[in-house]
């Protein structure tokens, strides 16, 4: 049975559905999932029934022909969410059929690039919460830094830049260095001087060690450092330089698009080392992983005969995440798996405030995450 299924509704054009079909490959590599087993994606089903078990999303591509659809004949609209597509946003009101007018379309002559994102967190493979942390020198590029903030916060990103995002009266490096854990991509911005300073060097090297996506936007004059030889890149020429600093507007949209690819591949690396490590440590003290379930959701069995759901959590856990590993345990005690280095002292005395009023459901940092299974009270 398949842990993750997508149905393709509506009227897409045979050019959307190959985009897609290549897009969920790249992804369930990205994710070490089998395409065609691990996820299956359905064209224009007459019946949608994933099984039980399956994360399930339907897209609905609109158009004049199918505005009049009944979702409820092809699937259970009271199970499965929709992600509508309309061909832009003047004509959402002639391709969308009207039950599903209410929920925020996807507008494809702007973010057909967003699809394959927007799906994987439909299925709980990405997280719905979408960072990008801004590393630049105040001294060479922040009129670039600025712009980019405006112009990635209008593609949907929760963009932190140090001017902007730190609230007064707080701790501001604590601030940084929170931000950054809880982030997908790190956008460096590589001026001739980006690696001169200790703070810049610093946010890379951090960015770096909790598996954070870099894309390193290189400056024309600027020699390709080793640091980011294995980082994605977007080169910049002469010409995309304004003089006021600022980039021109094709660079803008080389950066946008990028930096959706570097999350996704950010995002897959930190989730399978969160597995393997949590798989690693309940081997080592006798215990065994039973099955992964939809949304990536660990179950295993301690050597005491305990079951616990696990669910790792890449960047900040929240309540949120305690309720959603709660939902998914299915009767049995769960446990968030997190990766604690750099999250602010006062949000981990949160997380402990959590653990005691909510006991049935644990914070584990991953680091200690063998310790704390085997000191689980037996049965």
């Amino acid at each position: 049975m398949a842990l993750y299924e997508v149905a393709v509704l509506g009227d897409p054009t045979e050019e959307q559905v190959d985009l897609l079909t290549a897009g969920l490959k790249a992804a369930a590599n990205d994710f070490q999932l089998t395409y065609g087993t691990d996820l299956l994606l359905h064209i224009k089903p007459d019946k949608f029934e994933p099984g039980d078990r399956s994360a399930a999303v339907v897209v609905f591509f609109g158009g004049p022909g199918v505005v009049a659809t009944d979702l409820q004949v092809h699937f259970d609209t009271s199970r499965i969410p929709v992600l509508p597509v309309a061909s832009s946003e003047k004509r959402v009101g002639a391709e969308i059929p009207e039950s599903l007018k209410s929920i925020n379309c996807l507008l494809y002559d702007k973010a057909s690039v967003q699809l394959v994102p927007v799906i994987l967190s439909s299925l709980g493979l990405m997280l719905r919460t979408r960072r990008v942390f801004l590393s630049y020198r105040r001294t060479e590029s922040t009129p670039a830094a600025v712009q980019l903030f405006g112009e990635i916060s209008a593609r949907r990103f929760d963009v932190f830049l140090d001017t902007h995002s730190v609230n007064v009266a707080e701790e501001f490096q604590d601030e940084l260095w929170h931000q950054l854990c809880d982030s997908d991509v790190l956008v460096l911005l590589q001026t001739p001087g980006y690696f001169e300073s200790r703070w810049t060097m610093a946010e890379w090297g951090r960015a770096l060690s909790k598996g954070v996506g870099i894309l390193s936007v290189d400056w024309p004059d600027s020699t390709p450092s080793i640091h980011t030889g294995t980082a994605s890149r977007v080169e910049l020429i002469h010409d995309e330089i304004n003089a006021d600093g600022t980039l021109a507007a094709s660079a803008v949209e080389r950066i946008c698009h990028q930096i959706e690819k570097v999350r996704i591949t950010s995002q897959a690396v930190r989730h399978i080392s969160l597995i393997t490590s949590v798989q690693d440590a309940v081997t080592k003290i006798g215990g065994k992983l039973l099955r992964i379930s939809a949304n990536r959701t660990l179950h295993v069995a301690l050597a005491t005969g305990r079951k616990i759901a696990v669910q790792p959590r890449i960047g900040v856990p929240t309540s949120i995440t305690a309720q959603e590993a709660l939902d998914r345990a299915q009767g049995d005690h769960a446990a968030v798996v997190y990766d604690h280095l750099g999250i602010r002292p006062n949000w981990q005395k949160h997380l402990r405030w959590l653990e005691e009023h909510v006991p049935s459901a644990r914070w584990v940092k991953a680091s200690e995450a063998g310790w704390t299974f085997a000191g689980w009270e037996t049965p």
